[in-house]
């Protein structure tokens, strides 16, 4: 069976797993998450291979390129092989995920700050500190 020429951006996204359902990405792409050639675009736009898509979810980004398409979805390290993702995207999207890790590692305060502290928390969060 060969692929379809031209695909739904939001089945496509769904297809290569970037989105549980196609709801989902039909909500990233109207909420203006989903760059199709560094414009905002509609969930029934048709993409091809060789389109740029710039993808953001959460703190996370993609930036990728189509690369083929497919009429079904398929397990993770398939649906890996219909774009490719720009080296600098994968590397801002290591160092946040590295950043993370170190952040939930850090220890978490002992005990409540007394009157004294809080004092200085709030004269600091408003300026006069």
């Amino acid at each position: 069976m060969n692929p379809p020429p031209s695909m739904r951006l939001d089945k496509w996204l769904w297809v290569a797993r970037f989105f549980k359902t196609r709801p989902l990405a039909q909500e990233a792409v109207m909420g203006g998450k989903v760059h199709l050639d560094g414009r905002r675009t509609k969930p029934g736009r048709e993409i091809r291979p060789g389109m740029r898509l710039t993808i953001h979810k959460g703190e996370l980004a993609w930036e990728i390129e189509v690369l083929a398409l497919d009429r079904q979805r398929r397990p993770a390290a398939e649906a890996a092989l219909l774009y490719r993702e720009d080296e600098g995207s994968v590397a801002r999207r290591q160092a946040l995920l590295a950043h993370r890790r170190l952040e939930r590692r850090s220890p978490a305060p002992t005990q409540r700050p007394n009157k004294k502290e809080r004092r200085l928390i709030h004269r600091f969060k408003q300026g006069d500190g």
